[in-house]
């Protein structure tokens, strides 16, 4: 049987269903479990996360919303990803983490060996945690890292915090999306965070929604997007003091590297074919020369 999923959201969840759940997991036929805003005692949260710890096929693991609600439940869920190995995205959205309860995740997901999407949004954390975060993103070459990071709503970061985090964006080998919405961010980190997506090589997504952003924010990105090749194709400005007219440029302008991307693949698929084609042909010929001496 393939693995399949439980998702649970908002109810008070009792013992029995916790059994079922656990079950399921130790017989790895789970590859999404999401608890988003759920109710469990003490002793089941325990009991999910010694089930966590011995599954081979969970893939996805939420637990959006406050279930990771205090130090102890950080500890237990760091223990079972320490044991973990299938674990490849894990939400904990809406968690009073702290950068207290990330240094004692931090160890897990920093030798996690699956782990390529996290979501630490309205996690209250601060600069402390942006700098274990950045540990999380090496540079070129060092070892795999995040591919996906949502640091969404975490309004105690500070712009030291984003300076060091726009660094590491920059030299990561890894970082696809970066969703960064609803910080207040304002127009100073808007300009190290246009440094660094030039510099990467690899982000594709960024989300800079409700950041405080002005046109002067948006100058500096519509520069950026209009003057040097990145990987960028989709950056959301949406709830920003920003002019429609400089958002739908940035807008155009990301779709037309995407549409001359995808003419550049198709020309190289084509030239792959007619080469493929010419050397069966010359094989071909080459065969049936053979036949008639």
């Amino acid at each position: 049987m393939l693995p399949g999923s439980i998702q649970i959201s908002g109810e008070t969840l009792s013992g029995a269903e916790i059994r079922d759940i656990c079950e399921s997991l130790r017989e790895n036929s789970v590859r999404l479990l999401s608890l988003r805003g759920c109710q469990l005692s003490e002793r089941d949260f325990g009991h999910v996360c010694r089930g966590v710890a011995e599954s081979r096929s969970l893939a996805q693991l939420n637990l959006n919303l406050g279930i990771v609600s205090n130090i102890n439940r950080v500890k237990q869920l760091a223990e079972a990803l320490k044991t973990n190995r299938s674990v490849q995205s894990l939400f904990l959205h809406g968690s009073p983490l702290t950068d207290a309860g990330l240094a004692l995740l931090n160890p897990a997901l920093s030798i996690h060996p699956s782990l390529v999407a996290l979501d630490l949004g309205d996690c209250m954390l601060g600069d402390e945690g942006i700098n274990l975060i950045c540990g999380l993103l090496p540079p070129d070459g060092a070892k795999s890292g995040l591919k996906e990071l949502t640091l969404s709503a975490n309004p105690g970061i500070t712009s030291k915090g984003w300076g060091r985090l726009a660094i590491a964006v920059a030299h990561s080998s890894q970082l696809r999306v970066l969703n960064l919405d609803y910080n207040p961010l304002g127009d100073q980190v808007a300009g190290m965070l246009a440094v660094a997506v030039a510099s990467s090589r690899t982000l594709e997504v960024l989300d800079l929604e409700g950041t405080g952003l002005t046109n002067q924010s948006a100058q500096t990105l519509l520069d950026m997007v209009e003057n040097y090749p990145t990987a960028l194709r989709t950056l959301i400005l949406a709830e920003n003091n920003i002019s429609p007219e400089l958002q739908q440029q940035i807008s155009d302008l990301l779709s037309e590297g995407e549409e001359e991307e995808e003419t550049e693949a198709h020309e190289v698929t084509a030239r792959e074919k007619n080469s493929w084609i010419c050397q069966n042909s010359k094989s071909s010929g080459s065969w049936a020369g053979g036949g008639r001496s």
